[in-house]
């Protein structure tokens, strides 16, 4: 028995050797150690933490068992995602091909590029919001729109940076200040983006009581923040009911694109509001949210490689995340300022912007309300969808 052989081969075969003898083993280093920074972000700092610990180790899966030319013992093949999304390849959309030959985390992510993760993630988010004060209030709608404004500005700065359309689309909806919606269009548009904009825009939204009260008392007085949110009037059950199918039938009608989410949303809404589903609502809100997180998180950090994540386009993404989601939040301040300027006797009055069950238009505008943010979703989608096809 060649026990120096054994040992020998041992060495060259174990992933430790493979940080110094494969190419950009380094960079797999690098990831690891970020993989334990964000695990700290999510452990020790509660950031965002049923997202980012999924998200970090599945990173950290993903950088230890991939390295360039050592790929057969891989959880994660991101050449199989390559000839998936060419069209020049034999392979291309062939999930049979990338089930032949799938590592653990290859399996999960199919779940993200059907789209199937975020729209159970939307249903689930249906069935725990109350969409009683929009329907009381419509026009609160109109701080959905106003709250898109970073959206726009990511785009075109990262256009003017070189991204491509789709690309800066996918950069751009993070200022939606939504993950799945982020996900969900990035895996259409841009899905080699996809491991810096769900970090960006997780990360941000983790870090929404850093970011977002100082841009609110730059952007209103205190009067306006002291005063407590009331309901416009009572809704009824009847409306509550007929409102998610009314929506999913227009919003599907006006802007196809947008039926996974938009039709999910509605139906988990229905879910909680039809009074006769309750299991179903329990089910959606608790369970199947949990499950379907664990799989979302860990398959969108197995995308984190080494080779493709870094580089200078992840600082930039990093950036313009940043922006987005500052300059959302202050165009949905201004646009909350001037409809309670406008329509003080009408409108509910502005709230203190760290209480999110008192919080009116101010702090939804920050996407923060139970309410607005939930709406603008689709109005977000569009926006992006409608930009890229132009």
């Amino acid at each position: 028995m060649d026990i120096l052989g054994t040992l020998q081969k041992l060495s060259m075969e174990s992933g430790f050797a493979a940080f110094f003898v494969t190419d950009g083993g380094w960079k797999n280093l690098i990831m690891i150690i970020i993989a334990f920074v964000l695990l700290y972000l999510g452990i020790v700092k509660k950031f965002e933490p049923l997202l980012l610990c999924g998200i970090a180790f599945g990173c950290l899966l993903t950088n230890l068992s991939y390295f360039i030319g050592m790929g057969e013992n891989a959880l994660y093949h991101p050449e199989l995602w390559e000839a998936f999304l060419d069209e020049a390849s034999p392979y291309y959309h062939s999930y049979g091909h990338i089930l032949s030959n799938a590592g653990l985390l290859d399996i999960f992510y199919i779940g993200v590029k059907a789209g199937l993760y975020p729209s159970l993630i939307f249903m689930g988010v249906g069935a725990m919001t109350d969409f009683g004060p929009l329907i009381a209030d419509p026009k609160s709608l109109l701080l959905g729109a106003a709250a898109q404004l970073g959206v726009f500005v990511a785009f075109f700065g990262a256009i003017c940076l070189g991204f491509t359309g789709p690309e800066a689309a996918s950069i751009g909806i993070i200022g939606g200040a939504d993950g799945p919606t982020a996900i969900f269009l990035t895996t259409k548009l841009a899905p080699h983006l996809l491991g810096p904009i769900a970090i960006a825009a997780y990360s941000y939204m983790a870090l929404i009581p850093l970011i977002q009260p100082p841009l609110m008392k730059l952007c209103t007085t205190k009067e306006m923040r002291e005063v407590k949110m009331e309901q416009a009037r009572e809704v009824s059950k009847a409306e509550k009911i007929i409102f998610p199918i009314v929506v999913a039938t227009f919003v599907i009608l006006l802007l196809p694109s947008t039926a996974p989410l938009v039709g999910c949303l509605m139906l988990g809404n229905l879910f909680r509001e039809c009074g006769v589903t309750d299991r179903l609502s329990d089910t959606a809100q608790n369970a199947l949210m949990n499950i379907v997180t664990i799989f979302l998180a860990t398959s969108v950090g197995a995308t984190m490689v080494a080779q493709n994540f870094l580089s200078g386009a992840t600082i930039k993404i990093i950036i313009l995340g940043l922006c987005a989601f500052a300059i959302s939040t202050i165009g949905g301040l201004l646009g909350g300022v001037v409809m309670c300027t406008q329509w003080v006797p009408t409108l509910p009055a502005l709230s203190a912007p760290l209480s999110r069950q008192a919080s009116c238009f101010l702090s939804s505008a920050a996407d923060r309300s139970i309410f607005s943010r939930h709406v603008s979703y689709g109005t977000c989608l569009f926006y992006c969808i409608v930009i890229v096809k132009c």
